[in-house]
């Protein structure tokens, strides 16, 4: 519990520096947000510096090594494929910040390197034996072998694009993201699968909370891609290196429900020409009934800490 204590109190120290260093870097080199034209609540935050991720995701990384070393190889998969999809996070901001418009990487280059590191991570699982799933609210599991190569390709890419589409409005990722890894890191430490495992997500935790301070409503800085993709990468290493694949519909439900109001959307308006929701996300839709952003944010978070403590029962 001590060195618990210590990885999200170091977080959140260094990343508080790593904000407080990065926002005026980022103001000087142009690295503001291009705001979607249709959301008109967001208008006033164009020019918002963006790519904040970088701070919070060195901060973890800094912090889970000093306090692990090298010797753990899943924690080490783990910081290489989130620092993976951060680099493609990065390479997305870059170019949208490049051709000032919010077209980034396209959509198929986006999905190679996604698909790419999926496949990395899911190999991984089946090679070294990870292939076992807990069943949610049990101390039961099986073992599905090869079948975590398909899975775990699908839970990568739907789990990095879910929290991605989650990052709509200020402190939402962040909070949400914060309190789905703190949830799955106390479940990782319960059932004592794997120590290195549980203190990176306390480590995203602490780094996370120090975040929000410059995230919170009105954002002084937006995580970008460069943290979304990063954190849904981070997400899903942690949930199947530890055998809880199964808790991200769970502990991650408005991650899901952000994905699953896209596709409604799409799906119902392409049928029918009308929309289901004012705008999807579903966030989105909730803002445009006059619901604050500060209120959204700490909506998804309690149903998100209500969810994810739920899964901690079998263990009190």
């Amino acid at each position: 519990m001590r060195t618990v204590l210590i990885c999200v109190l170091g977080s959140f120290i260094l990343s508080f520096a790593l904000c407080a260093a990065l926002i005026p870097l980022l103001r000087k080199l142009g690295a503001g947000q291009n705001i979607l034209s249709y959301v008109k609540e967001h208008k006033n935050k164009g020019g918002t510096p963006t790519m904040g991720g970088l701070a919070f995701v060195l901060a973890a990384v800094c912090i889970v090594i000093a306090a692990c070393g090298f010797s753990d190889k899943r924690l080490l998969v783990s910081l290489a494929v989130g620092v993976g999809y951060l680099a493609v996070g990065f390479m997305d901001d870059f170019l949208k910040k490049r051709r000032k418009d919010n077209l980034g990487l396209k959509p198929y280059q986006k999905v190679i390197f996604q698909f790419g590191v999926a496949l990395m991570a899911s190999l991984y699982c089946c090679l070294e034996g990870l292939t076992v799933l807990n069943i949610p609210y049990t101390k039961l599991s099986f073992d599905i072998g090869w079948g975590m190569l398909p899975l775990g390709i699908f839970i990568f890419i739907a789990t990095v694009n879910s929290v991605n589409l989650t990052d709509g409005l200020d402190g939402l990722a962040g909070s949400v993201s914060a309190v789905f890894f703190c949830a799955v890191g106390l479940l990782v430490f319960l059932q004592g699968e794997n120590e290195a495992v549980s203190l990176l997500c306390f480590c995203l935790v602490g780094a996370l909370l120090a975040y929000l301070v410059f995230n919170t409503n009105r954002a002084s800085v937006f995580m970008g891609d460069t943290g979304s993709l990063s954190l849904g990468g981070f997400a899903a290493c942690v949930a199947l290196f530890s055998g809880n694949a199964l808790v991200i519909p769970i502990a991650g439900i408005m991650f899901v429900l952000s994905s699953i109001s896209v596709i409604v959307q799409v799906i119902y308006y392409k049928k029918t020409g009308k929309r289901v929701f004012l705008m999807a996300p579903i966030h989105h839709h909730f803002q445009e009934k006059g619901h604050s952003e500060g209120k959204i944010a700490y909506a998804y978070s309690a149903v998100t800490a209500v969810l994810g403590m739920s899964l901690l029962f079998p263990f009190v």
